[in-house]
Formats: C-alpha cells, structure tokens, sequence
C-alpha cells in the first residue's frame, strides 16, 4: 500500500514540467530541504543534482563563499561524529583556506575569506592563531549593549550565529568547525570586553574560536579568531592543528540540524574533563610540594643532628 503511494506521488510529481519544479520550488528550498527532496525520487534527485542550484544555495547559506557545489555543502553543513584517520600526512598542504560568515538576528555583520600558509618553519612550530580582524581595527555592528552585562550576554547568545569553514584546496574537502551559536558568553572582567565562545570538540582536543565585542552603546567586534586547545589547557601548534583539521574533513559526519546542541553538550564535556585533569594536577604538584618540604625538612634536621654530635665528640 505504501509502496503504491509513494509511486502515485511520484507519477503526479513527474507530470509537472521539469522548468517549473527547478525555477519556482527547488529555489525556495534551503540546502537541508532540497538534500531530503533529491532522495524522495530518481526524477527528483536528477533535477536536484544541479550544481548551478547548489551554487547559489552555498552563497546564501555562507556569504564568504563565492563558488560551492553539493559535495560542499554536504561537507560544510554537516558536523563531525568521529575523527577520521589521516593516512597521508606527508600530502601537500601549502594553505588553509577560512571562510567566516557572522550574523546577529539573521542579518550579516561580518564576512572574511583568509588564506593561511601553511608551508613556513614559523606555522609548523607557533601555537595555531589565526585571526580575522587586525589588532588595530573594529567592525561596527548593530548590536546595542545592555545596561546589564548578563542581558547583553543573554541577548548575543540566542541571537548571534557563526560559521567558521576550514577548506583544504588540494584535497577538496571542507568542514565547518563553529557550533552555529555560542556555547559560552560571558564578560572579561578586566577589559570590560564581551567575549563569545564557539566549539567543535575532536576527541581530546577542541577547536575554539572567539569572538569579542567592545563599546558602551552600539558594539563593535574587536577580534575573531581560531586557536585549537588540548584538554590540558595548551594550545596546539600549526603542524599538529593540521592534522587535527584534516581528521575533522575525513571523519565521520552526521546530520547538522543538531549542531548547536551537540556541540553545546560536548564542549561542556570537554570542559568538565578539562577541570578533572587540572584538579588531578593540582593534586599531584601538591603531594609533590609536601614531599618537597617533607625532604627539606629531613635533610635540615639531619644536618642539625650531624653538627651537634660532632660538638659533643
């Protein structure tokens, strides 16, 4: 019986024109949608196969990018489920292209493409810092400041979304490593600075980019940057951050309509794990430092002792 509907649907959907499902529905369709519709029919699946479509459904969905095609949008929309293995780590792999789109209520307030070398002794060896916005610079935005900092934290939480894509051009894959929304917001009480936080974890470690905004009435953003942050705190360099990154583009994807609250669920996993491992630390150079002075101590009596029965011989 279903199997009867399903061709019913099918034979009605091929009786309409193929110009007029491609020009005034598969347009109206953002890429999750369309993805879902190709499946429905072999008929439908070749009218959405289009790359022309999926062009400029990339360009709507991420500003930053000025070309894209099904495999890229399957590759950027996606998340990662599991890291996958990097076999070939001697590949070329001159740069590493970043593609940032940052939008508050929906409208667009800040869109970069950088390109990052990656084939230079200074890259391999630094901590990976890639920023997007010069030290000297701001962006201005519309976004009006609280006069309570938890509301503007509240406010920029719901409403601003982030999307950083990693591009490899050699390879020709791509992965999205920001969580959509932040899964941190909250107040640098030195500066006075707003800073957003957004996460992909990959196993032990968790790609982190921060946004920071500043101002006293109308916000401006201060600094977008990428560092990857093991889970004992440090940060990795660019050789290593490398092959992290290409095991986020090779591994395992799922569905990324559950972004924000997988990834939300696993940076606060992350960091739970991250305060046990500074705790068990902190325990250990404890026991270290008791021992220390407990040997210090020994050793200074032992010398007292010494000196004492020398004088009484």
């Amino acid at each position: 019986m279903a199997s009867s509907s399903s061709t019913t649907v099918t034979d009605l959907i091929s009786t309409v024109h193929h110009d007029i499902i491609e020009s005034h529905i598969l347009t109206r369709l953002d890429g999750a949608t369309l993805a879902s519709v190709s499946c429905a029919s072999s008929y439908l699946h070749h009218l959405a196969s289009n790359e022309i479509l999926w062009s400029k459904i990339c360009r709507s969905t991420w500003p930053s990018c000025s070309d894209g095609s099904r495999s890229f949008f399957s590759d950027a929309y996606s998340m990662v489920e599991t890291a996958g293995s990097v076999s070939d780590l001697d590949r070329a792999f001159p740069e590493l292209i970043s593609a940032v789109d940052l939008h508050y209520k929906g409208k667009l307030i800040f869109s970069r493409v950088v390109k990052t070398e990656t084939t230079t002794a200074w890259f391999k060896s630094s901590p990976l810092r890639i920023d997007l916005v010069d030290t000297k610079d701001t962006v201005a935005t519309p976004i009006k400041r609280r006069r309570r900092t938890e509301d503007t934290c509240r406010d920029l939480e719901k409403d601003l979304t982030l999307s950083w894509i990693v591009i490899d051009p050699i390879g020709k894959r791509a992965a999205n490593l920001s969580s959509h929304r932040p899964v941190s917001v909250q107040r640098n009480w030195i500066s006075g600075e707003v800073e957003a936080q957004f996460a992909t974890v990959v196993e032990t470690v968790e790609c982190v980019i921060t946004v920071v905004t500043c101002g006293e009435e109308e916000m401006h953003v201060r600094e977008v940057s990428l560092k990857v942050e093991k889970m004992e705190g440090t940060h990795l360099n660019g050789r290593d951050s490398l092959v992290i990154l290409r095991s986020v583009m090779e591994g395992k994807r799922v569905n990324g309509r559950r972004r924000e609250v997988e990834s939300k669920r696993r940076h606060e996993e992350f960091m739970e794990k991250k305060r046990e491992v500074k705790e068990k630390k902190m325990r250990v150079e404890s026991v270290f430092d008791i021992l220390t002075v407990a040997f210090g101590i020994l050793g200074f009596v032992s010398f007292v002792v010494l000196c004492l029965w020398r004088t009484s011989i």
